[in-house]
């Protein structure tokens, strides 16, 4: 993944996966950012009295390259007027002024998921659904509607797609595939039951993972081959889940695009049997 450009979004983003030390750090940093881009390395791990190789591996676990690239993207954060990477709703703002906070909300989940979107790593994944037998949507709850507008979107490119709302569907489906077959798992947390259910079942039968997901570090990602991430944050009137799923909608789209692309002619003409199909149901 490409280095990451939100520094204290990264941090939120991983936040309830990271250990007790570095938990300390990121209370730290998020308490007083504009403080840490003063202080040295040395003088953080002296006040909270842990080691340098420490904090160093903390800023390359949230995507940076070292603790100087961290500290530059932070002071671009705090020095520019700008703010928080989701504006708070407070319980005695207006009707419009709510509307307003919402949309600049989704706005910023976007620019900052773009920030960490790599090209190498959608390249692959376009490579992998292009090649592979069949793909299969997995989502559950919130995610399960991302899920089903990603096989809305894919059966227009003329690709064995499938997708499955129940839990108990998606694992005997799950083990219907085999090493020929491509995943598109989308889960905001990727950690809940139902998906690292799936998630088992798939990785016995040797299919090839993409997942789509806000955190870095969760038994998801750790067994997924192909990972893309949003980056979004909780808010008091708006779960985080809600807010990522904008960023997982464009993913999708991205994803799409690309592929219609890849296709040619061949997706174009899956796309004009499909209209050609549906327009009947048009007045």
């Amino acid at each position: 993944m490409k280095e990451q450009k939100f520094a204290q979004a990264a941090i939120r983003g991983n936040y309830s996966q990271f250990s007790d030390k570095e938990k300390k750090i990121a209370d730290f940093v998020l308490n007083d950012p504009r403080n840490i881009i003063h202080l040295t390395i040395n003088q953080i791990a002296d006040e909270l009295n842990i080691a340098e190789s420490t904090i160093f591996r903390f800023c390359q676990r949230i995507g940076f390259k070292g603790f100087q690239a961290f500290k530059i993207s932070l002071a671009s954060e705090v020095v520019t007027p700008l703010k928080d990477i989701h504006e708070q709703i407070e319980e005695g703002d207006e009707v419009k002024t709510v509307a307003e906070k919402v949309f600049r909300s989704n706005i910023k989940t976007l620019e900052a998921t773009l920030q960490i979107v790599d090209g190498e790593t959608i390249e692959q994944a376009v490579t992998t659904i292009m090649n592979a037998r069949k793909v299969e949507f997995f989502g559950n709850g919130g995610s399960a509607s991302v899920a089903m507008d990603g096989y809305h979107k894919f059966i227009r490119l003329g690709l064995p797609v499938a997708m499955n709302l129940d839990a108990h569907v998606q694992v005997m489906s799950a083990s219907q595939m085999n090493e020929q077959d491509a995943t598109i798992v989308i889960s905001h947390s990727g950690s809940t039951t139902d998906i690292l259910d799936v998630l088992r079942v798939l990785k016995n039968k040797g299919v090839t993972i993409i997942c789509l997901t806000n955190f870095a570090k969760s038994p998801l990602t750790k067994e997924s081959d192909i990972c893309l991430y949003t980056v979004s944050e909780e808010t008091d009137f708006r779960s985080e889940a809600l807010s990522s799923r904008i960023a997982q909608l464009s993913l999708i789209d991205a994803l799409y695009t690309n592929l219609m692309i890849k296709r040619g002619d061949d997706g174009k003409q899956s796309l004009q049997d499909m209209r050609e199909a549906m327009s009947h149901k048009r007045l």
